[in-house]
């Protein structure tokens, strides 16, 4: 029996995160949108960043490929999050 959760239409997450000014999301961006999804993980990720947002878009036909991709990001995220509230506030260019 095959237990992986292949579904032949696409699963999609779709994400915004907030933050508190438009540079901090444009850092975030920045950290965030180079790493490319392996190409073993089926899962394609589009990074967008408007103002003060971050719109991330996750699609797959694998639930846990999709799962480890969100999980990963989660991941990331919170790291460069960490990183921006260690350091104070990020200066203007």
């Amino acid at each position: 029996m095959d237990n992986s959760a292949t579904n032949s239409e696409p699963l999609v997450v779709d994400l915004s995160i907030p933050f508190p000014t438009s540079r901090e999301a444009e850092i975030a961006y920045g950290t965030l949108s180079v790493d490319a999804e392996p190409k073993r993980s089926s899962v394609k990720k589009t990074v967008v960043h408007k103002d003060n947002m971050l719109h991330i878009h996750f699609e797959s036909n694998d639930a846990r490929f999709l799962r480890v991709s969100v999980n990963t990001f989660f991941d990331h995220l919170g790291l460069v999050v960490q990183t921006m509230e260690r350091f104070g506030p990020p200066r203007l260019k």
